[in-house]
């Protein structure tokens, strides 16, 4: 029995690191590929040695471009791998151009492929993250799906109910496990920085960040927070955003403090002391609502629907007067709300499954 994990960016690193632990506990044989997708010391290697993860055995180091060049060159990559090591499973995570390279050179050489995090939904096609995961589900032998609302997507899109497995979520594992190690952390004086005395934004998904005037509706949006709240909104920036304020010409306002990209266990522990989380990511939602600190997303759809339901979180759009608005709704909420995202077992479920099937 041998698996290989696929992996490429920093959300994957960190929800794959405890299913590669659960496979280590057991010796069970497995190898990783890194894809390369998220390169830079911040990004990306930081976070193995942080979360004491073992160095890839394969480095196919694809950098960022367009999304063909990103999953041309992760296909063809990952195929000579997989050529080589010919393994039993190939386990890939989420829904990235790493992500579906991973699962279409697999499903192409008859090897059986594990999608973690299956189902999620936005319904949204501008996204490339939902082609993605659409595409991966439906090339996938088992549908490790976090939520019950994911298993639903997944039988209405008439995927065989046997191939899907409730697990929960791996980013509870890994939170759970990661906030004992956060208290060392210097984050917090570094910044100078108050407990529930900041807000923490993160922006850089395509449909935001490349479109001049829906950035420049975020950053009036923001502006309005920072001059009702008057506290600081600390921002570790993306390179993507990074490269696109400079394109557009576009100044932040300077209630936004902005940063270099930091490693997992600082984000950690910023999220878990911030008085109110705005983001366009996916996992940031599932954290903020996992840690119980309001979120509000700046996006008009969620394939986390889950944060929606139980109060923890907030759609908000781009337009700077509802962005201002929802935040204020969400820090008059009581942080009370269930986690509706596991009990922190998903990568022991996951393995059982893959075991369970593979004798």
């Amino acid at each position: 029995m041998k698996i290989a994990v696929i992996l490429g960016t920093r959300p994957e690193i960190i929800k794959m690191a405890p299913i590669i632990r659960e496979l280590e506990s057991r010796g069970i044989e497995y190898f990783i590929i890194h894809s390369g997708q998220h390169y830079s010391y911040n990004m990306d290697r930081v976070f193995f040695e942080q979360l004491k993860l073992p160095r890839p055995n394969y480095n196919i180091a694809i950098g960022s471009g367009s999304h063909a060049e990103e999953t041309g060159k992760a296909l063809i990559g990952i195929e000579k791998v997989l050529l080589k090591e010919r393994p039993d499973v190939v386990l890939v995570q989420g829904d990235t151009n790493t992500t579906l390279s991973g699962a279409l050179a697999a499903a192409k050489l008859m090897i059986k492929v594990g999608h973690v995090e299956a189902g999620l939904r936005s319904f949204d096609r501008e996204m490339p993250e939902e082609l993605n995961r659409v595409l991966v589900d439906h090339l996938s032998d088992y549908l490790f799906a976090p939520t019950e609302r994911a298993k639903e997507n997944l039988l209405n899109e008439g995927i065989d109910k046997d191939k899907v497995f409730v697990t929960g979520n791996t980013i509870v594992d890994a939170v759970y496990e990661n906030l004992n190690f956060i208290e060392d952390i210097g984050i917090l004086e570094e910044l100078r920085l108050n407990v529930n005395d900041f807000f923490l934004l993160t922006l850089h998904r395509q449909e935001n960040v490349d479109r001049k005037q829906r950035l420049l509706n975020i950053v009036k949006g923001l502006e309005l927070v920072g001059e009702e709240f008057n506290i600081p909104i600390i921002y570790p920036i993306h390179p993507r955003t990074r490269r696109r304020l400079k394109e557009f010409g576009i100044t932040l306002p300077r209630c936004v403090g902005m940063i270099d990209p930091i490693d997992y266990l600082s984000f950690l522990k910023l999220e878990s002391y911030a008085k109110l989380i705005l983001t366009d990511s996916g996992g940031v939602q599932e954290e903020a609502c996992i840690l119980r600190v309001p979120c509000v997303t700046i996006r008009y759809n969620t394939e986390r629907p889950e944060t929606l339901e139980v109060g923890a979180n907030m759609l908000a759009g781009v337009e700077p007067e509802k962005i201002l608005e929802a935040v204020k709704i969400m820090l008059s909420k009581k942080r009370d709300w269930p986690n509706p995202f596991g009990d922190g077992k998903a990568a022991t479920r996951i393995v059982n499954t893959i075991l369970k099937d593979n004798g």
